[in-house]
């Protein structure tokens, strides 16, 4: 069976997500795998939708705005000169005055009000540094469309959609902020960037690009290192696999088996039918259940947090032990085929709502893909996530950095830039360079999210600080705290705020404002 099912509507990073998998090929066939991203879509259940969209915590209150953003800030060309409308969300409830702090975020590739409403750390600290909160979304997703605001017109052709990149988005970001500062007359209002995966990249980046106009970033599992000749292309998948390895032998083992039992069912009439009893799919799509599996591991991993979510899907806490715990001691059948039935139903249907399991619908709620396909395709192109070894719980596909740049051609009609965001951004030597050139960044990294392994683990100096969690997963810094929180967490970001805490007093020390 081949994992990734080729496509035209190819997947994505959050980063990063899927169309019906995490990785799909590109083009139409021969072309590598896209990152998976945060962002999942919905499925169907006999016309009900189902989504891991739990209830927003009170305290979550903004103001919608727009700001007139240029489409192009590196050119003089006259159709650079053309403007559109940028989404972002205030709230001024806690904040201080004209030299307290302005805490931003950095948007991802999605709706903005998705990251408003799931970046509790920002939340649950704004009270205590008097911060205002603002929420920036990011050009071409959500309501942030360039060419009149049509979704259609913004991705038309690559004419229009090539204003799509990180360095516009940084210097969005930028336009934006000093408009903000200079319209409430705080031009000393400290500025600390926050953004998550993809969000975490821009943060850290924009902390390198405009030192003058953020002075801290909190990139949280934020894969930098992530392109080509930084990490192993491997890695990605290596940790999803060791993920369930390490919690159980037995598990890792079934969850490798699998992919052949359900390649001999899809390939007999017989089989088939037994796999439509079995998972009861929805329009009897069988030929999803492979990729909804795939799906629900990859995501299973990255979101393995300590406490129950629904930032993608209703999951338990550590859901990776929860899928290895019905596997290990299963419920409904010791099949193999079975075992795959109660494992998507922890990632699918943990509460139980679905009448049968989605055929892998094509909707995109939150306005992701066609974004994310390009960027994935042009500039941000993360090979850390592309191959899979022998060793993996998935079946093996070899890396081949040709084949990557082939299919992503043939998707935009325009030649990658592989190299583009070390050119620019930085990467090789990361440690020297930074120590060299920047500061006051904090890079979190939970080791169990397979994103991990494209991130800064080390400090490099007194100010750019790795916090390396081994039992954290993906951004779980940034989430809403909770009772349940195991103590590691919460010594994470007590360590994040001291953090904060200090990079503002030295601020307002060099600035000689009264704080």
């Amino acid at each position: 069976m081949a994992l990734a099912a080729a496509m035209i509507a190819v997947a994505s990073l959050v980063l990063f997500s899927v169309m019906s998998c995490s990785c799909h090929a590109v083009g139409g066939g021969g072309g590598g795998r896209l990152p998976p991203t945060l962002t999942r879509q919905y499925y169907e259940a006999g016309g009900q939708k189902i989504s891991g969209a739990g209830g927003v915590p009170a305290k979550v209150q903004y103001e919608t705005r727009y700001f007139t953003q240029r489409l192009d800030h590196f050119n003089a060309a006259p159709a650079s000169y053309g403007t559109f409308q940028q989404r972002y969300l205030v709230n001024a409830t806690f904040w201080g005055g004209k030299a307290a702090p302005v805490f931003v975020y950095a948007g991802n590739e999605g709706d903005v009000e998705l990251f408003t409403n799931n970046t509790g750390f920002m939340w649950d600290v704004a009270p205590r540094f008097r911060a205002m909160l603002v929420f920036i979304e990011h050009r071409y997703y959500g309501q942030s469309m360039p060419f009149g605001g049509s979704k259609e017109a913004a991705y038309s052709n690559a004419s229009a959609t090539g204003y799509l990149t990180s360095t516009q988005a940084i210097a969005d970001f930028a336009e934006l902020i000093l408009s903000l500062k200079a319209n409430l007359t705080a031009p000393a209002a400290p500025v600390v960037v926050f953004g998550g995966s993809y969000g975490g990249m821009l943060a850290a980046w924009m902390r390198m690009k405009y030192p003058h106009i953020v002075m801290g970033a909190v990139a949280s599992s934020a894969p930098i290192l992530g392109f080509y000749g930084l990490s192993d292309p491997y890695s990605f998948y290596n940790v999803v696999s060791n993920d369930f390895k390490n919690e159980s032998e037995h598990c890792y083992d079934v969850l490798r088996s699998s992919w052949k039992e359900l390649d001999e069912a899809l390939a007999t009439d017989q089989g088939r039918a037994r796999l439509n009893h079995t998972f009861n799919m929805c329009k009897g799509n069988v030929d999803a259940i492979p990729n909804l599996l795939e799906n629900a591991l990859v995501y299973v991993a990255m979101t393995d947090y300590p406490t129950p979510s629904s930032f993608l899907t209703s999951l338990p806490a550590y859901p990776v032990r929860e899928i290895c715990r019905a596997i290990d001691h299963p419920s409904s059948g010791k099949d193999t085929l079975s075992l795959v039935k109660d494992v998507m139903t922890i990632y699918y249907n943990n509460t139980g709502e679905l009448a049968c399991f989605g055929g892998g619908g094509d909707e995109d709620p939150y306005g992701m893909f066609a974004g994310w396909n390009w960027q994935a395709c042009t500039e941000m192109i993360l090979t850390m996530s592309y191959g899979v070894s022998n060793s993996s719980i998935f079946p093996p596909d070899p890396f081949n950095f040709t084949d990557i740049l082939a299919g992503c051609r043939d998707y935009t009609g325009l030649p990658p830039r592989p190299y583009w965001i070390e050119a620019h951004f930085g990467g090789f030597d990361i440690g020297n360079v930074l120590k060299r050139s920047a500061s006051n960044i904090i890079f979190f990294n939970g080791l169990r999210d397979p994103w991990s392994s494209g991130g800064v683990l080390k400090s490099i100096s007194e100010s750019i600080i790795a916090l390396v969690e081994p039992q954290g997963a993906h951004h779980v810094d940034l989430r809403f705290s909770s009772k349940e929180d195991p103590d590691w967490l919460v010594q994470v970001r007590r360590k994040e705020m001291r953090i904060i805490a200090r990079w503002l007093r030295q601020y307002y020390s060099d600035e000689a404002i009264s704080s």
